[in-house]
């Protein structure tokens, strides 16, 4: 293989290929493009707002115990385990006419309102089925929830992973383009988080559809099934909007080329591209890992403790568990407006921290104080209890539950770092001349260190807890710990990413990143 001083490529006698070199970066795309991919974000998130704040109070609802209900919580972890880099994999090699990413993304959309429809008539298939209205736990409503738990997760991880990807193909190897795109993904998930969180408040949005509420199905059930309808129609609007107008640039040198042959070969390319991964690439995955050894505990548990610990609440038991919920809900609504007005100033605050492993760590050491404070609040709920003349329970005072709605605010910062910098920093160390994975499966490997620490967090957050006495604060401290620990780590030891990916390639060649 010959190449002419201008770059172009001119075969060798015995050449069986062409292989192209000092290939200039295609241009990157308009940002209304990159606007239009990121706003599906919101749709996602609309509905992950749902299950966050809404689903962990139902399935206690459904029969199943505090100390199980984090067990049902594992398929998400699992699915995106196994889905993300099956997903990332074969979306890198798709040639599909419609593009590599976007046959994924629409398949994952129609998987979303498949899930939305079992959740949502859970109780009344259950029903149905001959569940008891007189028992409190109802196990074929549990079974069809679980079964639209684990594909409602499967469908988010068939998005998002392909999403992020379409993301970083559209910014054709401009890290600052990444960056700006990855932030504008997590804005979205605001927006998403925001009307979620306010719909799931709203304890008479059921009106707008009558037929949700039941005998199966009461008003706490039908709110839940009234705002998946929103969610579903919400993400159908933004997905076909952004696959009708934004087309695919595939980068040539993105595809790798793949021999035919019998089983999954994804598996085989994630071993691999973890064993050839850089060494800053394993900071990051530590870095995050710990991040979400902290993370995941609160977003699993935080409406719970709003009705427990902060309201002195029982699940089933009068009306103060579900006014701790709907404050809980209110809460996170807080939480991500100030997510999304964090998820706009990232770059201007990480310039004026000195860069983005700066910021990373130090608001992981926000998010360590953020928890720890829980355990403050909790103590000061419990010694400020106020009962009624006939002895029932009185929420808490003003202050404490201006606190609490305080630090869900404050998390917002922390949170918005956590959604955009880890994924941004993935796309730029793989889209190094030398990294032998595409953005698809490079996501996957960085999910890697995201669901494992939820599967460890969801089975051992039960035992965890009822080892100390029960409730949430356990879980919550120990996130504190590894919250503190992935700042030490970012601040000491995640390098600094470069100005763009060609000064990836020239530092990694020159022995920067060894």
């Amino acid at each position: 293989m010959e190449t002419t001083a201008g770059g172009e490529v001119k075969p060798n006698a015995d050449a069986s290929s062409f292989q192209v070199q000092h290939q200039p970066p295609p241009a990157a795309e308009p940002m209304r493009k990159i606007v239009l991919v990121a706003s599906i974000a919101a749709g996602i998130q609309f509905g992950w707002a749902l299950q966050l704040s809404l689903l962990t109070p139902y399935v206690q609802l459904l029969g199943i115990p505090h100390t199980w209900a984090a067990f049902i919580w594992l398929c998400g972890p699992v699915s995106g385990l196994l889905v993300q880099p099956i997903v990332g994999y074969y979306s890198d090699n798709c040639k599909s006419r419609f593009g590599r990413r976007r046959p994924f993304i629409a398949a994952g959309a129609g998987l979303v309102a498949m899930a939305v429809f079992l959740i949502g008539f859970a109780a009344d298939m259950g029903h149905a089925a001959g569940d008891s209205l007189q028992k409190r736990a109802k196990p074929r409503a549990i079974a069809v929830f679980v079964v639209g738990f684990w594909i409602l997760d499967v469908a988010n991880n068939m998005l998002q992973g392909p999403c992020r990807a379409l993301l970083a193909d559209l910014s054709c190897g401009s890290a600052k383009k990444m960056g700006t795109a990855n932030a504008l993904f997590s804005f979205f998930m605001a927006v998403g988080n925001v009307l979620g969180y306010a719909a799931g408040s709203y304890t008479h949005l059921y009106r707008i559809f009558p037929f949700s509420k039941t005998t199966a199905c009461d008003i706490y059930c039908a709110n839940l099934k009234s705002c998946f309808f929103i969610s579903i129609a919400l993400l159908i609007t933004l997905t076909t909007l952004a696959l009708a107008i934004v087309g695919e640039t595939t980068p040539p040198a993105e595809i790798p080329e793949t021999p035919e042959k019998g089983g999954i070969p994804v598996f085989g390319e994630l071993f691999g591209a973890l064993r050839d991964l850089p060494r800053p690439m394993w900071i990051l995955l530590l870095v995050t890992c710990l991040n979400w050894i902290a993370w995941f505990p609160f977003l699993l548990f935080d409406t719970d403790w709003m009705g427990k610990e902060v309201y002195g609440g029982e699940v089933g038991v009068g009306k103060l568990y579900d006014q701790g919920v709907r404050a809980g809900a209110l809460g996170l609504m807080l939480n991500s407006v100030v997510l999304g007005l964090a998820s706009l100033g990232i770059q201007f605050g990480a310039r004026g921290l000195g860069g983005v492993k700066k910021l990373w760590g130090i608001v992981n050491f926000v998010l360590a104080a953020s928890l720890a404070m829980t355990v403050v609040i909790t103590k000061i709920a419990e010694h400020s209890r106020r009962h009624a003349a006939d002895g029932t329970l009185l929420p808490p005072v003003a202050g404490v539950k201006v606190g609490a709605l305080v630090l869900f605010s404050v998390l917002g910062i922390p949170l918005a770092v956590t959604y955009s910098i880890p994924f941004a920093l993935a796309s730029i160390f793989s889209s190094n001349a030398n990294s032998k994975a595409g953005q698809g499966l490079s996501l996957g490997v960085l999910n890697l260190a995201i669901v494992i620490p939820q599967m460890v967090v969801s089975v051992a957050s039960g035992p965890w807890d009822d080892l100390f006495g029960g409730g949430n604060l356990p879980a919550f401290v120990l996130g504190a710990v590894a919250a503190a620990a992935s700042g030490i780590l970012a601040i000491v030891l995640l390098p600094a990413p470069p100005a763009d990916a060609a000064a990836a390639t020239k530092a990694m060649s020159a022995g920067g990143f060894h």
